[in-house]
């Protein structure tokens, strides 16, 4: 096994292009375990790890541009009030000796349908930004899951940062599992408010061969909200509605039976964790101070 370790990034896209199936290793909480236990040998490891920029972050107005090795530990302690969904879901990744060392470009990489980060990354609305001698391209976050653990990079391309929008209101992130953190989802949903466009976005995890967008229920909502002039007065969302908008957050998903779950009960928990986001984040919507939350 050949490894390589570029010193900057020109170097790393340089390595890349010349070996593309070289694997990217930065936090190594993914690829450490499948080579430890056997279940993957490539024959070329990157290593980004001296690669600084990647270990950056700026936050605009409008937009914070993560950089693909930023450890969740500073998503969680510095982020928390602009990302808040992102926050909530790096909460439950792993352990703190995890949370130190795990990125969002990681998980991105890995592809993983039950990845913790990718629902918030929906419902947030992100773009990829991915990087090769060719040029850099943003690649929107539901278009970046072509398959499990599959996504759209090019063969010689690599993560260089994402670009999240700045919560302008309240973000949800819960999911099912035998405990709240170290543990794989079952499945996981996360929710975003966006007052200024008056619309709302979704995420889901573990419970398709991708994560996904649940857009039939983004769209039911939006409509009522928009229909029944909540935004303005801050009415409460009718129960029916409520109720129908979990019961399309569920028909979005395209689940499996495997030993963590049962296609049904996904179905299920995933129509019980909208409800509740949506009682959640429209709960701190309405309430005196607004803006977004972390609760």
């Amino acid at each position: 096994m050949d490894f390589l370790r570029p010193a900057s990034w020109e170097e790393a896209l340089a390595a890349k292009a010349a070996y593309p199936d070289a694997v990217p290793l930065a936090g190594g909480t993914d690829l450490m375990v499948e080579l430890n236990f056997d279940r993957r040998r490539p024959e070329r490891i990157l290593d980004l790890g001296r690669i600084e920029e990647l270990h950056t972050w700026e936050a605009g107005e409008d937009t914070v541009r993560l950089g693909a090795s930023v450890p969740y530990r500073v998503i969680i302690e510095r982020l928390r009030s602009r990302l808040p969904g992102l926050a909530l879901a790096a909460h439950t990744v792993g352990s703190p000796q995890i949370r130190n060392r795990g990125s969002v470009g990681g998980n991105l990489g890995t592809a993983s349908p039950a990845g913790d980060a990718h629902p918030a990354l929906l419902a947030a609305g992100a773009r990829v930004e991915a990087a090769s001698l060719r040029g850099t391209r943003l690649i929107p976050a539901e278009e970046f899951f072509t398959g499990p653990k599959r996504n759209a990079l090019a063969p010689d391309e690599l993560i260089r940062a994402v670009h999240i929008d700045t919560a302008t209101g309240p973000q949800q992130f819960a999911k099912v599992g035998t405990r709240n953190a170290m543990v794989i989802a079952v499945c996981a949903f996360a929710l975003a408010l966006h007052p200024r466009t008056r619309t709302v976005r979704t995420g889901i995890g573990s419970a398709a061969p991708t994560p996904v967008r649940a857009r039939a229920a983004e769209d039911f909502l939006t409509g009522v909200l928009a229909e029944g002039g909540h935004w303005d007065h801050g009415r409460p969302v009718p129960p029916a509605a409520a109720a129908r908008f979990a019961e399309l957050a569920a028909a979005a998903c395209a689940p499996i039976d495997d030993v963590r779950g049962s296609a049904a009960y996904r179905r299920r928990a995933i129509a019980v964790l909208a409800r509740r986001t949506l009682d959640w984040t429209w709960t701190a919507h309405t309430a005196p101070q607004g803006g977004a939350s972390c609760a």
